[in-house]
């Protein structure tokens, strides 16, 4: 019995994630250098399949990095009943800190796209706005938590480049030390606290 359009529909879809999600482990094992043959034995896909849903190698990278920036650190939407600013943040940084730790070859990609000198600008530009959306919502909740009293009254600029810091090395740690990071990888609380505003005791001894 011959397959229907939706399962055959469903077939490509599922052929077209697996070879992205190869496409995952390839490039971050070896960057933009990463062949589409390599791709193709990372997914445990024929050699040709690939070309089936890619034209190219370049449309490949294109695509993953569209799905990957596309998750990296959506800001968190509560709906008509949204939580304090300070809440929202918290949600945001956990999310971002425990990305890194459930898929660090996610990130360890993105890293390679941006430092290697071969990556087209239009890649460059995709993985840097972004960057930028993350660093803009990050910013607009810390403002609003200061207001709140929920967040350290610092420069808000300082505190947003201190935690993209932190981020990125945890995105170097995880890469250099995989073993050492599935035990001593850091509690997305201990992140937090970048941003914990005065304690009472601590403005009484000032």
């Amino acid at each position: 019995m011959p397959r229907t359009e939706m399962e055959n529909q469903r077939l490509r879809e599922s052929a077209r994630a697996r070879i992205l999600a190869g496409a995952r482990t390839a490039f971050a094992r070896r960057g933009p250098a990463a062949t589409m043959a390599d791709v193709a034995t990372a997914a445990g896909v024929s050699q040709g399949l690939p070309y089936r849903y890619f034209r190219d190698k370049a449309e490949l990278i294109r695509a993953l990095v569209a799905e990957v920036v596309g998750h990296a650190g959506a800001a968190p939407d509560d709906g008509p009943r949204a939580a304090t600013a300070g809440d929202r943040l918290r949600r945001l940084v956990t999310d971002l800190v425990e990305a890194r730790r459930a898929q660090p070859e996610i990130f360890a990609l993105l890293d390679q796209i941006v430092r290697d000198q071969t990556t087209p600008p239009e890649l460059l530009e995709l993985v840097a706005a972004r960057g930028r959306e993350v660093v803009a919502t990050l910013r607009e909740l810390v403002v609003a938590a200061q207001v709140d009293g929920e967040v350290a009254p610092d420069d808000p600029d300082q505190l947003v480049v201190a935690l993209m810091a932190c981020l990125d090395g945890l995105t170097r740690f995880v890469a250099a030390y995989p073993d050492q990071a599935l035990t001593d990888f850091p509690d997305p609380a201990i992140v937090m606290r970048l941003f914990a505003p005065p304690s009472p005791k601590a403005d009484r001894r000032r």
